[in-house]
């Protein structure tokens, strides 16, 4: 399949899977649960999963995703190619109801992501990129989750805006913590106002990605499935992922699929 169709697949994947975590948004029948690490699961998220699974199953190549059963390091360290997704990516965000929650599903190629969709099943807003084409957009979907008009076009396509006024920082919505702060402390130093941007989920790749916000420094725990879609859409308008461990861009299908701290900046 050419990378196109691979990325038209994931959208819809995506789109089909947002439709479906607002049937249990909007009822109230959450089903909260704890998974073993203690991070809530809910019904959305194992509903969303199905809907992917089906979509994705369809191509070539396999699935890491959060909600499935992951596989040891040893069946799959030699994926050339392999899909990363996050089915419901802010949990608690989805909780709270405050609908900074999306749908996140990257395609990964040896180490890296080379395709990036997130959707935001609230707000109909639909990011998605293709690193090797250097292009990300971001469409705004009709009531009923349809395109207006078809993908890809250039009114669609989003890059970093910087600010020469003010120093525009992500903040987590539910983890800032004490080296976030630290991080905002020093920014000072850089003769700019600063301004805090508060976002929950991988919406924080995307004010980046967009220019509404300068760098995102991530000092908290993150898996490969929170930060693959988002990673491909920053790479595609040429941002980085720096990891503070390697400063090195973040790699995938790693042993361990958890992320060291990172920042995305210019």
């Amino acid at each position: 399949m050419e990378l196109n169709e691979l990325l038209t697949i994931a959208i819809n994947a995506s789109i089909e899977a947002g439709k479906e975590i607002l049937k249990i948004y909007n009822s109230d029948d959450f089903d909260v649960n704890n998974k073993s690490d203690n991070s809530p699961l809910t019904k959305a998220d194992t509903e969303s999963n199905t809907v992917i699974d089906g979509f994705l199953t369809k191509t070539s190549y396999p699935i890491i995703s959060e909600e499935n059963k992951l596989l040891a390091f040893e069946q799959r360290k030699d994926w050339p190619t392999y899909w990363v997704v996050d089915p419901l990516d802010g949990t608690k965000e989805f909780i709270k109801k405050n609908g900074e929650f999306t749908v996140n599903i990257a395609l990964c190629q040896d180490t890296a992501p080379i395709l990036g969709v997130i959707y935001v099943p609230v707000s109909r807003e639909l990011y998605y990129a293709d690193v090797t084409s250097k292009k990300a957009f971001k469409t705004i979907l009709d009531d009923n989750h349809q395109m207006t008009a078809s993908l890809f076009q250039d009114k669609d396509t989003i890059k970093p805006n910087a600010d020469e006024k003010k120093l525009r920082v992500v903040g987590s919505r539910s983890h800032m913590n004490d080296d976030t702060l630290k991080f905002i402390e020093n920014a000072k130093n850089s003769g700019k106002e600063i301004e805090v941007v508060s976002k929950g989920s991988s919406l924080k790749f995307c004010l980046v990605a967009e220019g509404k916000a300068d760098v995102y420094p991530r000092f908290a725990p993150t898996m490969e499935w929170d930060t693959a879609a988002g990673q491909a859409i920053c790479n595609a308008v040429g941002l980085k992922v720096i990891s503070k461990q390697t400063n090195k861009e973040l790699t995938y299908n790693k042993e361990n699929l958890l992320n060291p701290y990172f920042l995305v900046t210019q």
